[in-house]
């Protein structure tokens, strides 16, 4: 067998698949287009919609290296050998082309002919229940009974998840031999070590598996195999993991060379180097590919893995962010054939810089935390630090949970793991849950088979507002109707429309559309089946038939206006990524006739200048008046002229590039203006942050620019009349008088202070005793909590072992603060446990230091009855009872 690169392993593979009549594509995206899926989970994924027979493809065979994300095991990844976030899938693929007998015949051939593994060192393993797969690998490939494994439903049923394509499949098991064994008398395959190794799995599609667990069989049997490179490389490379294969080993020397780690001399620092590799490299692609971290789906998962990341390069003693100093040797390994990787440089390098600044900061206060439980638990004479507290280090600050129990071993404490076990188990059945809640069956709809009959609907709206037609079909609900009558409210599919379906952040048109005995307002359009488009409509006259001949109408002037704002969108996103930096890409928009809405990756807010800049680069170009270029190419043309493409659209063989000379061009399906003259003024009216490291400007064009200045100047003469100043002078009268409502807002707060400390005797009057602290409560209104914090200052000076509770409420808002001396923190009292537990009944919550910590509240009826509860459960901390 010849040792061969990772990079070679790729390309043999899809060469020999070409030459097998494959088509071949470049790795899709890892965010699917599945609402069922987060990431890309497998080769087959982009290719669901054929296998479910919803879509017909135009190739019968189809190959890939495609880059997929799982992220079901992340705390394992870095203590094995194999388990990884991001991995790279070698799969190929037929629809109802040949199934069983040639997915084998061309396995075996590839692996054995091409890779060179030896034959008589590889194992199929078949469905337990599949003797045609079993004579196959007999028969026809020649492989002795004996070395065929029959095994069952879970390891050899595949599916693609709860519901969806499934099928048996064949296993290819290849012995690597006694080097690479556990050594037990019983290895053989099927062993969990890595001698007998699972290459690649063959999965004959056959059945959909429906919400009740039943199978019906697919319109069409299909092939899908899997074979991870990195494992098949570890095999041809003869190394002991596939963190020793030249896809990964440069990446962990770099790791191991930036942490200070020497690999092969501890555990510890092998698995930090393992982890920092893998979890750096799946960082990169994801952010490539336009996920951004954030608190829940996508971005949490990214999140999750850049700070496990960040943490191990801590524990080995790097205190800087170091995470970019691995880009070189990712970008030198996997440049090719992943350009996404280069030309999102820029991107990569502001996020993952962005987050280890942060997290830096999350780490030190998870650390305060940490060392602040740790003093409460050695002042009350306890050893161990409560599981669910070790999980909230974990879940919130990221804590793992071994620097928890190495940070509370210098002290003395130990670590309730099975607590912590019982949190983390409780923790993954609620994913597993809303996984459960959130998968649904993929099936064919009416418009599916609308679509399959008469193909994608044909697009007039790009030179024409209006032309006459025919109706395809009439849907109401999910059935097709032969006639809908006047009331009606239907859905409308013609043969050919000028109506632009709601699509690439672009609104769906509005208009009519009339026959010789009926008139339908068309309230919105949409697409469904990829490419079909639907027109909403109201029967406002007659009656409609499928068949009829009809006129179809957009409304100019509403279609004017969306042109206007769509064209703005694009000189937008060309002078932002002028004015702030190549990393700029857009993240999401909304295109209307009335306003646009542009999100857009920026890792901080713009400044007053910046605004300025981009808005004036977008003017100058409307100015210059310059005639648009539409031009139909394919994506590698497109991307060489410098198309922009954006993340979340799915493109096919043909993509339209909307130019503008001289300064932009972008992949675009939309409808915009002729020349940049016909956009009018235009005019950003809002900058602001909607998530980590994505911003969004509102913008008006057009009419609308121009209503926006009528209002302003309407607004600017309304108050100049109100303040008796003229417009220049505008400002400096409203400072004047803000400047005068701090100084009285001042005073007055002064006032209410002092009207709270007079109630100070009162309060301590009340005191309640609670075993050997006393309790002292009370509620303020209309008065800031640091004033509030002020008595409570007071109240711990003139009592001794004092624990001091209060309430500052202000309109619809409220803060309970709990402070105490230190006396009361002696005998086992914790404000921060205290406000959490009290702030949890009020529907909000908080924490801080022992001494004093304090919890927004939302039900503030509440607050009264809650602050009563307060001595038991000091009562409670202190040990004491009643």
């Amino acid at each position: 067998m010849q040792w061969r690169r990772g990079k070679e392993l790729r390309e043999l593979f899809l060469s020999y698949f070409e030459k097998n009549g494959h088509r071949v594509f470049p790795s899709f995206s890892l965010v699917p287009d599945d609402p069922t899926l987060l990431f890309t989970i497998a080769g087959m994924v982009p290719f669901k919609p054929y296998f479910l027979g919803m879509r017909k493809p135009g190739f019968k065979r189809a190959t890939t290296a495609q880059k997929c994300v799982r992220t079901n095991d992340i705390d394992n990844v870095g203590r094995t050998a194999r388990h990884h976030t991001l991995f790279e899938m070698l799969g190929n693929f037929s629809f109802g082309d040949y199934f069983k007998s040639g997915a084998a015949a061309f396995a075996w051939e590839f692996l054995t002919e091409k890779v060179g593994l030896d034959p008589s060192r590889l194992y199929p393993t078949i469905y337990r229940e599949d003797e045609e797969a079993f004579e196959i690998w007999n028969r026809q490939i020649g492989v002795s009974a004996e070395r065929i494994y029959r095994l069952g439903e879970a390891d050899n049923f595949w599916s693609v998840g709860p519901v969806g394509p499934c099928g048996p499949c064949s296993e290819l098991i290849y012995d690597q031999g006694p080097l690479f064994s556990c050594g037990r008398p019983d290895c053989g395959v099927g062993c969990e070590c890595d001698r007998f190794l699972e290459v690649w799995n063959l999965v004959f599609m056959q059945y959909n598996r429906l919400e009740d667990g039943s199978l019906e069989p697919l319109p069409k049997q299909n092939i899908d195999t899997g074979m991870g490179l990195e494992r098949l490389a570890s095999v041809v490379q003869q190394v002991s993991g596939d963190f020793q294969t030249d896809l990964f080993k440069p990446l962990v020397d770099r790791s191991c060379e930036v942490c200070g780690i020497e690999y092969g001399k501890g555990e510890a620092g092998d698995m930090a180097a393992r982890v920092i590799s893998d979890h750096f490299r799946a960082t990169a692609f994801m952010i490539a590919d336009g996920v951004l971290p954030s608190n829940e789906g996508r971005g949490y998962v990214l999140r999750r893995i850049l700070r496990r990341a960040i943490r191990f390069g801590k524990l080995s003693g790097v205190e800087k962010p170091f995470l970019m100093d691995l880009y070189p040797t990712l970008v030198e390994v996997m440049g090719d054939p992943y350009r996404e990787l280069i030309d999102q440089r820029s991107l990569i390098e502001q996020v993952v810089e962005m987050e280890e600044s942060r997290f830096g900061r999350t780490l030190e206060q998870g650390l305060r935390l940490l060392e602040t439980e740790i003093g409460t638990i050695l002042s009350s004479k306890g050893d161990s630090l409560p599981g669910d507290v070790a999980f909230e280090l974990y879940d919130t600050f990221g804590f793992p949970f071994e620097l928890t129990e190495e940070v509370c071993q210098e002290q003395g404490v130990s670590v309730n793991r099975d607590g912590f076990t019982d949190q983390m188990e409780k923790q993954r059945e609620r994913a597993r849950a809303g996984a459960r809640a959130s998968s649904r069956q993929i099936g064919g709809s009416v418009f599916d088979k609308i679509r399959d009959e008469s193909g994608p609907t044909k697009f007039a709206g790009y030179v024409s507002d209006s032309l006459k037609t025919r109706i395809l079909a009439i849907v109401s609900g999910e059935k097709k109707i032969s006639r809908a009558v006047s009331g009606d409210e239907t859905l409308l599919i013609l043969s050919e429309t000028p109506f632009y379906g709601d699509g690439g952040g672009q609104v769906g048109d509005r208009g009519t559309i009339t026959g010789d005995s009926f008139k339908a307002e068309v309230t919105d359009t949409v697409k469904h089946a990829g490419d079909l488009i639907v027109h909403k409509v109201r029967i406002i006259e007659g009656d409609v038939s499928g068949g009829d001949t009809v006129l179809a109408e957009v409304d100019h002037e509403r279609r004017m206006g969306i042109k206007s704002h769509h064209s703005s969108t694009h000189l937008l996103h060309e002078a932002l990524t002028r004015v702030l930096g190549d990393h700029v890409t857009q993240a999401g928009s909304l295109v209307t006739d009335e306003f646009l809405r542009f999100d857009f990756t920026h890792m901080k807010a713009l400044t007053g200048k910046e605004i300025e800049d981009a808005e004036r680069i977008v003017n100058r170009q409307i100015l210059e008046n310059t005639p648009l270029e539409i031009i139909q190419t394919d994506l590698v043309s497109a991307r060489k002229i410098g198309a922009k493409a954006l993340f979340d659209e799915k493109y096919g063989e043909t993509v339209r590039v909307v130019k503008v000379p001289g300064f932009s061009a972008e992949l675009c399906g939309g409808t915009h203006v002729d020349a940049t003259g016909d956009i009018g003024p235009f005019k950003i009216v809002r900058e602001e942050g909607i998530g980590s490291g994505v911003r969004r400007i509102t913008a008006f064009a057009g009419l609308s620019s121009l209503e926006h200045f009528r209002k302003l100047s309407d607004t600017v003469a309304a108050l100049e009349e109100r303040l008796s100043v003229p417009g220049d002078k505008l400002e400096k009268k409203v400072c004047e008088m803000q400047d005068e409502n701090r100084k009285l807002a001042g005073e007055l707060e002064k006032l209410r202070l002092r009207l709270a400390l007079s109630r100070i005797d009162e309060l301590v009057a009340a005191k309640i005793p609670a075993g050997p602290v006393y309790v002292v409560v009370g509620q303020y209104e209309g008065i800031s909590s640091d004033s509030v914090r002020s008595v409570g200052d007071r109240i711990r000076q003139k009592i001794s072992g004092v624990v001091v509770i209060l309430a500052a409420i202000n309109k619809e808002q409220a803060m309970v603060i709990a402070m105490a001396d230190k006396k009361a923190v002696g005998h086992g009292v914790d404000c921060g446990r205290l406000v959490r537990t009290i702030g949890g009944e009020l529907g909000g919550g908080g924490g801080g230091r022992p001494d004093m910590a304090q919890a927004g509240v939302r039900d503030i009826e509440k607050i009264g009855a809650a602050l009563s509860r307060a001595p038991e459960i000091i009562f409670a901390m202190t040990g004491e009872t009643h």
